[in-house]
Parts: structure tokens; C-alpha cells; sequence
């Protein structure tokens, strides 16, 4: 029953757009209607397929590389004082800066080809999951730690055998804002410049106002989106199964 609900939630959206349409009378070069998406799909399924494996393969490469480098400043952080009095200020103020405005450097340094978007999308990437790993591994439990001491643990192994696994509630809380968010590295670095994509595609698709083709890469967009965060979220449910999940799903 659980997994007919998110397909009643499609099936719902896509008859709100449809009424909308037919109600509003919006010109489709404006609002196309969700059949003529569709025949986008299946009718330019190629196009939209060569462009969107480019653009699948930017979001996991950016996100695994992003994800490795966030958990790992992450444990020199909580491991090293020094690093967090000089690393922590620069992560901060790393995030003042508009990452968008960084595509463009981006793109000239590496330029049009997939380094440009895997590296906006670890920089997208990065930081909330260094956060949240972080908030993590300085958030143990007290009482686990104090018991540890006792024992005679070294502080290496209190951190891999006590707070890692503590952490790892908090890490998945970072991994799946990063699920959510590595699209959106990889689209912008298209948009600004690139040989291929789904973003690409897109900005060809506007100049030529084939409104219907912009609207089918959006929804394989979104069902890459959903598709990762789904993995993640199924990942990390395996992985933490120590931790019950309290939260009591509406009937």
C-alpha cells in the first residue's frame, strides 16, 4: 500500500498541471500540457538519453567525490584542534560566496568538459555534508566516551569504534541534502558552458522554444534526484539499524 502512495502523489500532480492547463488556456509554448511531455519522451527518448547519461554520470561522480571529501575534513576537524581553529573559519566563509558565481571560473580553469561540473558539484556537495558529519562526531554520547576512558581506549580507537558509529545518523542527514542537491552543481555548470547534458540540452531546447523538450529533461531530472536520494536513504537505513526509526508515518 506504502509504495501506491507515491505514485497517487504523481498521478495527482499531473492531473493538477493538466486542469491548470485546460482551465488557464496557457499557449503550449508557454505550459505544455503533461501528454505532449510525454511525447517528448518517447519521441526524442535518444536525445534525451545520450544527454542525460552525461549529466547522471557529472551527479555521481560529483557526489561520491564531494561526499569522500565533506566526511574526510570532517574527521580531520574532530580529530585535530589546530584544524579547527584555522578550517573551520574558511569552510564557513566559503559559503558566503555565491557558488553559482564560482561556475564560470570553473569552467575556464577546467573547462567544458566534465571536470567543470564534477567540481561544482562537490563544492555544492561539500560543505553540508562536512556539517553535519561533524555535528555528529562531536555530539556522542558522553556516557560512551567517559566508559571509554576508563577503560584505557586511545582517542584513535574511541574515534572509530565509538563516535564514527554514533555519526552515522547524522552523516546520512548530510548525504541525502546532498542526494537532493548534487543536480543542481551539475545542471549550472552545464548551463554556463558545456558540450552536453542535460542542462545543455535544455538551454538548445529554450532557444529554439521546444518547451515540451525542456520539460521532459526537467522530469529526468527529478527522477535522477529522487532515484539518488532513494539509494541514500535506503543506504543508510541498512547501515544504522541499531538506531530506531521513531517517526510514526501518517495513515
Amino acid at each position: 500500500m506504502s509504495a501506491l502512495r507515491p505514485l497517487g502523489t504523481v498521478l495527482g500532480l499531473l492531473l493538477f498541471w493538466q486542469l491548470a492547463v485546460w482551465l488557464t488556456g496557457v499557449p503550449p509554448y508557454i505550459l505544455p500540457d503533461p501528454l505532449a511531455v510525454g511525447q517528448a519522451l518517447v519521441g526524442r527518448a535518444s536525445l534525451l538519453a545520450g544527454h542525460a547519461g552525461i549529466t547522471l554520470t557529472e551527479i555521481l561522480l560529483g557526489f561520491v567525490l564531494g561526499s569522500l571529501a565533506g566526511a574526510l575534513a570532517a574527521l580531520l576537524l574532530v580529530a585535530s584542534r589546530a584544524a579547527r581553529r584555522w578550517l573551520m573559519p574558511v569552510l564557513v566563509m566559503s559559503q558566503a560566496l555565491p557558488v553559482f558565481a564560482l561556475a564560470p571560473l570553473l569552467v575556464l580553469w577546467l573547462g567544458f568538459g566534465l571536470g567543470s561540473k564534477i567540481a561544482m558539484a562537490v563544492l555544492i556537495i561539500f560543505f553540508p555534508v562536512t556539517l553535519t558529519f561533524f555535528d555528529g562526531l562531536r555530539r556522542t554520547e558522553t556516557g560512551w566516551l567517559e566508559l571509554a576512558r576508563v577503560m584505557g581506549a586511545r582517542p584513535s580507537a574511541m574515534l572509530w569504534q565509538i563516535r564514527l558509529p554514533a555519526s552515522l545518523p547524522a552523516l546520512g542527514s548530510g548525504l541525502r541534502v546532498a542526494a537532493a542537491v548534487a543536480p543542481i552543481g551539475a545542471v549550472v555548470g552545464e548551463w554556463v558552458g558545456s558540450s552536453g547534458g542535460l542542462g545543455f540540452l535544455m538551454l538548445h531546447a529554450n532557444a529554439r522554444m521546444q518547451v515540451d523538450l525542456m520539460f521532459a529533461a526537467l522530469a529526468i531530472l527529478a527522477v535522477m534526484a529522487v532515484g539518488l536520494w532513494w539509494a541514500v536513504d535506503r543506504l543508510m537505513a541498512a547501515l544504522v539499524r541499531w538506531q530506531p526509526d521513531t517517526y510514526q508515518n501518517p495513515r
